[in-house]
């Protein structure tokens, strides 16, 4: 397993939405820097960066409604059991 969500083996993960926002501000900086760029390639990749940013938005806000659900119906999630699923 990658160990980068938070779970019980590894309550110092992070939560989905929270490593999803850092990808989508690292390409949102990284975009900037060939936005001006003419030639059709980079045009190609700022073009797909914005799809892209469609699809990140998106599932944050799936990843957000679930911590939310997950919140609402059980409340804080204790590192010896699951909220959901099994351990």
């Amino acid at each position: 397993m990658s160990g980068f969500l938070v779970n019980d083996e590894n309550p110092e993960g992070y939560k989905l939405e929270v490593i999803l926002t850092a990808i989508r501000n690292e390409i949102i900086q990284r975009a900037t820097k060939i936005m001006d760029d003419g030639r059709p390639e980079a045009t190609t990749v700022v073009n797909n960066n914005i799809k892209i940013l469609n699809h990140l938005a998106e599932s944050i806000a799936l990843a957000e409604n679930s911590t939310s659900v997950l919140q609402k119906a059980f409340g804080d999630h204790s590192s010896d059991v699951p909220r959901i699923g099994k351990a």
